[in-house]
């Protein structure tokens, strides 16, 4: 995105389809283009409907507002940066969205407290910080429902351990892998 101009990303499906969602110039804000969301929404579509999700390193929240806006319950948005989460207040304050609950915390420091089982877990952190391979691991500790799907978009060529979870789906960009993983249950 260009340095100093206006941005924004839009919610593409569900009540608050086309809903733009500012997005401040922040070098490691870099949320999840259109198309990714579409494939990876069109997949998540038999499990949205009352689902409980956790949105890691939220940023914008689209991923976490998207899954929303398409049906699911509930989303729980962590982000450590100040002005991240006052933004993320503000967009649930104007989409009236009573199943957004906003956490500041870093997603490490939140995922040692004590777990809510998820059905979808959004993991999206800056790149090039080791940030998946950290976070992925914690999340058996209690925070994945039976069949949980969890999302983790990462740069391009990186390899993670998935641990128990089974690959279901997966995509490229030319900068970004994004893989649709699968907890047993």
């Amino acid at each position: 995105m260009a340095r100093g101009a206006a941005h924004s990303v839009r919610i593409i499906g569900g009540r608050w389809r086309n809903t733009r969602i500012p997005v401040a110039t922040r070098d490691e804000l870099r949320p999840s283009g259109d198309r990714v969301r579409e494939t990876l929404f069109n997949w998540l579509a038999p499990w949205l409907p009352g689902a409980r999700c956790l949105d890691l390193f939220a940023g914008t929240g689209v991923l976490g507002f998207e899954a929303l806006s398409r049906g699911a319950a509930h989303c729980t948005f962590v982000e450590r940066d100040p002005r991240a989460v006052m933004a993320l207040e503000a967009l649930r304050d104007r989409l009236a969205a009573d199943g957004a609950d906003i956490r500041r915390a870093d997603v490490r420091e939140h995922l040692r407290g004590a777990p809510t089982p998820c059905d979808i877990v959004f993991i999206d952190p800056p790149f090039h910080q080791g940030l998946v391979a950290d976070v992925l691991p914690r999340l058996a500790a209690g925070w994945l429902a039976p069949g949980a799907r969890v999302y983790v978009e990462c740069e391009r060529g990186l390899e993670i351990d998935t641990g128990t979870l089974t690959p279901y789906r997966e995509g490229h960009t030319q900068q970004v892998t994004y893989r649709l993983l699968e907890a047993s249950g």
